[in-house]
């Protein structure tokens, strides 16, 4: 005779059934997930393990005093041609004990004043060291010492998948900086902004970054610099980009010793090879740039000729104009580099002396 099984036994063996056979399928699945505690995980922890997050806690309390609020007077007329004062928000983060601070150039663009809030609520009058639109940083400075600040990445220690924070003075919000948490979703991105800037060689984060978030840092779970918010896919969702930490220090390192970008010259023009346009030209090889023009400038000197195609750049494969552009402006003037080219069908290393791009207006 079977005896009836109660309400609460035929629930618990359901509930032990159901487990038994999620554990089989992950096992012979191999996919065992593990959980961390937040409590115990180390920053970083739990990373490579299926389900878990890491520890952001003690990278944020890193992080956070070293990013500033940029407050900026801008002085525009109105319909009458009367002055009027407006204010705008943006985002910067000290890089040097000192007081030198990375910001973007869109947001100190027309400023008559500049002030960098702190997050101990101290604020400071800040001065421009140097602005280059073309590739939207600018340094300021303020007049204090001892400051909390962030350290660089190599780009070359970045990879897609990396987790990373950006930091910012999102919509001028009160009470420190906000923080928002993703990955690295795409290396090498090439965008052409609402103002009409091209910026090459970014990285794209799904990391949200809203208005006001612009200058400041996308940073490593160990909270160093790996990228400067600069801009977002107004059109798209989770779809943020930041300069590339190695275009940030090469930048920087120049506005700050020369109140400008020393850029590098190669005096050629050129256009993305892909298949059709190799065909057009009954090329053999189907990427690369392709060589459209030489000025009279270090390439001609070289031996470069209409018609190569540019392989490799200093080792770095080359795939296309947007890319070998990025590559050349992280070289400096007088460097020189090592150009794979394919002439008809010979293979030749050509060494170019780069020289100095004359500055804007000049």
């Amino acid at each position: 005779m079977n005896l009836p099984i109660p309400n609460s036994r035929r629930f618990s063996l359901l509930l032990a059934l159901l487990s038994a056979l999620v554990v089989a399928s992950c096992a012979r699945a191999g996919t065992v997930a593990t959980v961390v505690s937040s409590a115990t995980a180390p920053p970083g922890a739990g990373v490579g393990a299926l389900g878990a997050l890491p520890n952001l806690r003690e990278t944020v309390a890193h992080v956070s005093p070293a990013v500033v609020a940029v407050d900026v007077n801008v002085t525009s007329l109105d319909f009458f041609l009367r002055p009027v004062e407006q204010v705008a928000a943006g985002s910067g983060v000290i890089i040097r004990p000192d007081g030198y601070v990375v910001t973007n150039d869109h947001v100190i663009a027309g400023a008559s004043s500049i002030h960098v809030a702190l997050t101990d609520r101290r604020v400071f009058e800040a001065r421009v060291v140097g602005r280059d639109s073309r590739s939207d940083l600018a340094v300021l400075k303020i007049d204090e010492t001892d400051l909390p600040y962030l350290t660089f990445a190599s780009k070359d220690a970045v990879d897609v998948g990396d987790w990373v924070l950006a930091l910012g003075n999102a919509l001028g919000l009160e009470g420190g900086p906000t923080v928002t948490f993703g990955i690295i979703s795409a290396l090498g991105r090439t965008v052409r902004t609402a103002a009409g800037l091209t910026l090459t060689d970014l990285m794209q984060t799904d990391a949200a970054i809203n208005e006001g978030n612009s200058g400041g840092p996308l940073v490593n779970l160990r909270g160093d610099i790996v990228g400067i918010n600069t801009t977002i896919l107004a059109e798209a969702q989770g779809i943020g980009f930041a300069i590339n930490s190695d275009t940030v220090t090469r930048f920087t390192n120049d506005l700050i010793e020369f109140g400008r970008v020393r850029r590098p010259l190669i005096g050629l023009q050129g256009r993305t090879l892909n298949p059709a346009v190799a065909e057009q030209f009954q090329l053999k090889v189907g990427s690369g740039v392709l060589v459209t023009g030489v000025a009279d400038g270090p390439a001609d000197s070289a031996g470069i000729k209409p018609r190569d195609v540019i392989l490799r750049f200093g080792g770095a494969a080359v795939t296309s104009w947007d890319q070998f552009l990025g590559l050349l402006w992280a070289r400096r003037p007088g460097e020189k580099v090592t150009l794979e080219v394919l002439r008809g069908a010979e293979n030749l290393q050509i060494v170019v002396t780069l020289a100095e791009r004359p500055p804007e207006g000049g």
